[in-house]
């Protein structure tokens, strides 16, 4: 387990080249190896489209009788790729240590729904959580809400705008839930897309980014409400859950100052917000381990009550040779 979560964080390319039920059944077989009861292809939205579903991980062993905290994970992707599998070792690692359930979360990509779907989608996984939770005995008061790149956006999203009516939808049977979180860890979202998200060698913005054209239905420039629609630092308030964002400082993909402009946002709220930059650190330096072992502090201070000691200093980016190693 020790190098599989890094790797599946970044869901290579050979990854995707699996057969599905392949990929299902090797994240069976960890999770029965590491005392975690795995339920997949749980539906969220009141119907059987195999994007709207969530895959639970429970632990074999609690070490509490009491209801168990959550973390749920959403995977990146540019919000045209990707998949929830992406996040099993992540979720095993969250649920075998005995503490906590995990919640890998699937969403409509753009090739099949543009805005807002995916926001509606991830906010009807949160209320599943929270109607499921008697029945596997879930704190439905300790939620926490962590993803990457695009996840690091809707997890920003959910985090910031809990109640947003506009950003709710109605999609599945429990609307009377709430879709709100206890705590956020974003790995380099996207914040402000009335900004761009990559710019060129001369620092100009690039407008013409298919990412953002797939979700907003144009570039930034055009699609101006869309992307004030679809920005994290829109809904900021000070009743927000505290954050902990860990971003590269050269990361090309999603600019360093999508970073700042959701902790600047934040603090100014009053809402407790960490930023941990990613000294040199490309898009993929959210995969350092250290970001892992980081966002699993703030977790459990958050949702445990702990109080660990959670460092905040720069993580220098990973030499490629140490990247490597790591996959």
């Amino acid at each position: 387990m020790k190098h599989l979560l890094p790797f599946l964080l970044l869901v290579t390319s050979s990854a995707w080249a699996q057969d599905l039920a392949a990929q299902k059944q090797n994240a069976q077989n960890v999770a029965e190896k590491n005392q975690v009861e795995l339920r997949l292809d749980q539906p969220y939205a009141g119907n059987d489209n195999p994007k709207q579903k969530v895959d639970l991980y429970l632990p074999k062993k609690r070490n509490t009788d009491k209801p168990l905290p959550v973390v749920a994970l959403i995977h990146g992707g540019g919000w045209v790729n990707g998949d929830r599998l992406g996040y099993a070792a992540a979720a095993i690692q969250f649920a075998r240590t005995g503490d906590y359930a995990a919640v890998a979360v699937g969403y409509r990509l753009t090739k099949e729904a543009h805005w807002p779907s995916q926001i509606y989608d991830c906010k009807a996984a949160i209320r599943w959580i929270r109607a499921h939770a008697k029945e596997y005995n879930l704190d439905p008061d300790k939620i926490a809400v962590m993803g990457s790149s695009a996840g690091g956006h809707l997890s920003s999203l959910i985090g910031t705008s809990g109640d947003v009516k506009e950003l709710e939808g109605a999609l599945g049977p429990n609307t009377s839930f709430s879709s709100r979180v206890q705590c956020v860890a974003n790995l380099c979202g996207p914040e402000d897309f009335t900004q761009a998200l990559m710019f060129d060698k001369d620092d100009k913005p690039i407008a013409k980014d298919d990412a953002v054209i797939g979700l907003l239905g144009g570039t930034y420039e055009e699609k101006h409400t869309e992307a004030l629609a679809a920005s994290p630092v829109t809904y900021v308030t000070s009743d927000d859950p505290p954050f902990i964002t860990f971003h590269g400082t050269a990361d090309k993909r999603v600019a360093f100052l999508h970073a700042e402009a959701i902790h600047a946002a934040l603090k100014q709220a009053g809402v407790p917000s960490l930023l941990v930059p990613i000294t040199d650190g490309a898009h993929g330096s959210v995969n350092h381990p250290e970001v892992i072992a980081r966002a699993k502090t703030f977790i459990g201070n958050v949702l445990l009550g702990q109080d660990t000691p959670l460092d905040i200093t720069p993580i220098p980016a990973l030499p490629e040779k140490e990247k490597e190693k790591e996959k």
